[in-house]
C-alpha cells in the first residue's frame, strides 16, 4: 500500500520536511517513489510547497496520505474535507488531568 507521508530533512534543531510517497512497510528516511512537496514549520507563517498534480496522481493510484499530512492538504486546500485528529496523545495524559480534578475537589 501507498502513503504520502512526511519525512524529516534539515539541520539539527532546525527540522524541515518533505511529502513523499513510499510503500507504507518502508522506512520514512528510505528511498521513496517520489517527493511531492515541502513543509518548513519555522517560517512564519508556515512554508508549504506542493506538486498538486503529482499529490492528486499518487491519489488516484491509491496511495494514503497520513493524517498530519491530510490535514496540510485541506489547510492548502488540495482535498476538501474536514481535518482529522492527528496525534492520539500520551496514555497518561487522561489520567493526570483526572487526578489534578480530584485533588482540587478534596
Amino acid at each position: 500500500m501507498l502513503v504520502i507521508r512526511l519525512t524529516r530533512v534539515g539541520k539539527k534543531k532546525q527540522p524541515t520536511f518533505r511529502l513523499v510517497v513510499q510503500d507504507k512497510t518502508r522506512d520514512p528516511w528510505g528511498k521513496s517513489k517520489d517527493i511531492v512537496g515541502n513543509y518548513n514549520p519555522r517560517t512564519t507563517p508556515k512554508t508549504v510547497a506542493l506538486k498538486v498534480d503529482r499529490i492528486k496522481y499518487w491519489m488516484s493510484m491509491g496511495a494514503q496520505p497520513s493524517p498530519t499530512v491530510y490535514n496540510i492538504l485541506v489547510d492548502q486546500k488540495v482535498i476538501a474535507g474536514e481535518k482529522v485528529k492527528a496525534s492520539k496523545g500520551s496514555a497518561t495524559a487522561g489520567t493526570k488531568d483526572a487526578k489534578v480534578v480530584e485533588e482540587k475537589k478534596k
